[in-house]
């Protein structure tokens, strides 16, 4: 079994399953549970983070841009004024190791200034030159995640969202294990050691509802590149298009994608609804993992 220390926290692989609870500080987030207001975020934040604490949360994913299907891109300069006061707020107040979800290397190193310390950039280091070795530098554990996410491909449609509509992959699971090991490259070749490495199938970025419905199933395939796995299905269009449900009510969709997951070997599943996905995960635990 290998370990990964992040901030004051010691991940066992294989132990357990750990949950990562999302908290958006985005106006405009698919899930409708953006925090950001002026004034208010790090009030609510805090008191968010409090309750997902509480519930046994592992890791808190702080984001400030939305990566929906047609969101508004958001300068760093504006990104950096929405977390870097709620990553401080968070990192003073609790233990939980705190990660910023970004593929921009002035808000990553922002956010590590004020006590971040995961990375998990949604687009696997593809980003921009800057992020991998700023990463390597600052000795941090890095999520790289799978995306072919076109604007041209998406589709909007009222309640349930936005979907892509006409992906085409070759082969979709090897063509998505060929382009993280792309990212896994161009982390090792910044200097980032494969121990800080996790992957992320990007389960809604650039993926059809069937592609998605077909990628969770096969986790196992990402698993098997031998690093551990983060999958962060929840709430997503492809849940509500296939129950024909808008976001706030795919809790049980999401169960549902986070047992699969973890069945399939994820070592982190990353989630909105966090009181009710820790106990899904350690149920699910119970019986894949013969824990209790």
């Amino acid at each position: 079994m290998t370990s990964l220390q992040i901030g004051k926290s010691t991940f066992d692989w294989g132990s357990r399953t750990y949950v990562m609870g999302i908290l958006n500080l985005t106006p405009d987030s698919f899930s409708g549970d953006g925090l950001y207001q002026q004034d208010y975020a790090v009030t609510a934040a805090l008191a968010q983070a409090r309750r997902f604490v509480e519930a046994g949360v592992d890791i808190l994913d702080v984001g400030g841009e939305s990566t929906r299907p047609g969101a508004k891109v958001v300068g760093a300069e504006e990104e950096m004024q929405r977390v870097v006061p709620v990553v401080a707020a968070l990192a003073a107040e609790f233990d939980t190791p705190v990660s910023i979800d970004t593929y921009k290397a002035a808000v990553a190193a922002a956010a590590m200034n004020a006590g971040a310390a995961l990375v998990n950039d949604v687009w696997g280091l593809r980003a921009g030159p800057e992020l991998a070795p700023l990463v390597a530098a600052r000795g941090v554990p890095v999520v790289l995640m799978h995306n072919r996410s076109k604007p041209a491909d998406a589709q909007i449609a009222g309640r349930l969202g936005g979907r892509y509509i006409g992906v085409e992959y070759d082969d979709l699971i090897e063509d998505i294990r060929r382009e993280l090991l792309e990212s896994v490259a161009i982390a090792q070749a910044a200097g980032i050691p494969d121990a800080h490495i996790i992957l992320d199938p990007g389960i809604g970025f650039g993926k059809t509802v069937e592609q998605n419905l077909e990628l969770l199933d096969r986790t196992d395939a990402i698993k098997a590149l031998g690093y551990p796995v983060l999958v962060g299905a929840s709430r997503k269009s492809f849940i509500g298009y296939t129950l024909d449900l808008p976001p706030d009510q795919r809790v049980e969709g999401t169960a549902a994608t986070v047992a699969v997951s973890i069945a399939r070997g994820a070592d982190i599943v990353r989630v909105h609804d966090v009181e009710t996905m820790v106990r899904v995960a350690r149920m699910t635990d119970a019986m894949v993992r013969r824990t209790g």
